[in-house]
């Protein structure tokens, strides 16, 4: 697996590695590979076998002899490289830094705040995933969805987890379920409340819909995963291999009580290992003056800036959800009770991103369809791009808006 990762250095510092690469020799080597003989040590995707087979033809018809192909298929390695390259480098030489003023927080317990983006409507409670920070949904000016949902009248406050210490590595799913997310519930402003889960988070604000029905007058849930093995006999595999993942995990995971940044960022590079370096490619194209270029650089700090998961939860979420499938089955339990979408008696708004790679658009179809009262959203965006990206707002804030208005009424 080919494993990519640029980071920025901070103002002040001295630079580090441009990037982290890793691979191994042990990927199936293609057809063409094994007529023309290239010994490339990596993964080849699917459009690199394509463009082999290509330059193979090429070749071939040009009466060329096969060692030709191996140093064609490096020349064309090497243009893609020094495009990386660029790339890499223009984005730890960009000058953005992001400044959003915080607003304040209402509520405080350990690292977890409930922040209070304001608003005059019905209360909105926004759970983010425990892995990432919380201001992807308040990214920048222009691209920030909580924000633009306080414009529209909403009461909008986010729940940000914050960073794991000692007593949240204590922490299972229960404890962030029955525990700090319900306490942060109880801590917002009078009257039924929205809630309002992404990713993983939609998987907790679930199971905290289910419990505390009374307090809720709706559910939406972004990009939330369910039947972990949905999606075919490649995406049930590569949960599975997740899975297996688990044991060399766990010296880690017992000496700091958590599932490192670096770990996580590796998990989900090996979700599209190619998807990586070809971003920093098109990035090295862009005006580094525009906006698609502030934009990117924003995503990519914020990818970059993540938070350990607790080892208990990382145990349930690898063994548990990737590998049993528990969610799937109908075995998923918080505080001993099973969570049961078809059990839940309030309105619920499901957005499934079209072009999601984190999270198989059938997954999180498993869920809407199970839910008693949902409305379905098929959203034309990734799984980052539907929250934060430059057509967000027409993509997905406008029908949630909608949805919340109807609800409100």
């Amino acid at each position: 697996m080919l494993a990519l990762r640029a980071i920025r250095p901070p103002s002040g510092m001295p630079p580090c590695s441009a990037a982290s690469m890793s691979w191994n020799s042990g990927w199936p080597r293609t057809p063409e590979q094994d007529k023309w003989g290239p010994n490339l040590p990596w993964p080849v995707s699917p459009a690199g076998q394509r463009e082999i087979h290509r330059i193979a033809s090429a070749l071939a018809a040009a009466g060329h002899p096969p060692e030709a192909l191996q140093a064609a298929v490096m020349r064309q390695l090497a243009r893609q490289d020094r495009a990386l390259i660029a790339g890499i480098a223009a984005y730890r030489r960009h000058p953005f830094a992001r400044d959003m003023p915080e607003p304040p927080a209402i509520w405080r317990e350990g690292g977890s705040r409930l922040l209070d983006y304001g608003g005059d409507g019905s209360p909105l409670l926004v759970v983010p995933s425990l892995v990432n920070r919380a201001h992807v949904l308040d990214l920048l000016p222009g691209h920030s969805m909580l924000r633009w949902l306080a414009g529209r009248g909403h009461r909008v406050l986010l729940l940000d987890w914050g960073w794991p210490e000692e007593v949240e590595r204590g922490f299972t799913l229960t404890d962030y379920i029955a525990g700090r997310l319900e306490r942060a519930l109880g801590a917002m402003p009078a009257g039924r409340v929205a809630l309002l889960g992404y990713c993983m988070g939609g998987l907790l604000a679930l199971a905290t819909a289910l419990r505390r029905p009374e307090r809720l007058q709706g559910l939406a849930l972004l990009a939330t995963p369910w039947d972990f093995h949905a999606g075919g006999v490649d995406a049930a595999s590569r949960a599975a291999a997740l899975a297996a993942l688990l044991p060399g995990l766990e010296p880690g995971l017992e000496a700091t009580g958590a599932l490192s940044v670096d770990l996580i960022q590796s998990l989900f590079a090996g979700i599209d290992p190619w998807a990586l370096a070809a971003k920093f490619r098109a990035f090295a194209a862009l005006p580094q003056d525009s906006p698609r270029a502030r934009l990117f650089v924003a995503l990519e700090d914020w990818l970059n800036d993540g938070v350990p998961l607790a080892a208990p939860v990382a145990r349930e979420v690898l063994a548990g959800w990737y590998g049993r499938n528990d969610p799937g089955q109908g075995r998923w339990r918080v505080a001993g009770g099973v969570v049961e979408p078809a059990a839940l008696r309030i309105p619920a708004f499901a957005a499934i991103p079209r072009g999601d790679r984190i999270v198989p658009p059938a997954s999180a179809l498993a869920l809407a369809r199970a839910l008693p009262d949902a409305h379905q959203e098929m959203v034309a965006a990734g799984h980052i791009g539907m929250a934060a990206g430059s057509r967000a707002e027409a993509a997905l804030w406008q029908p949630l808006d909608a949805w919340l208005q109807r609800l409100g009424r």
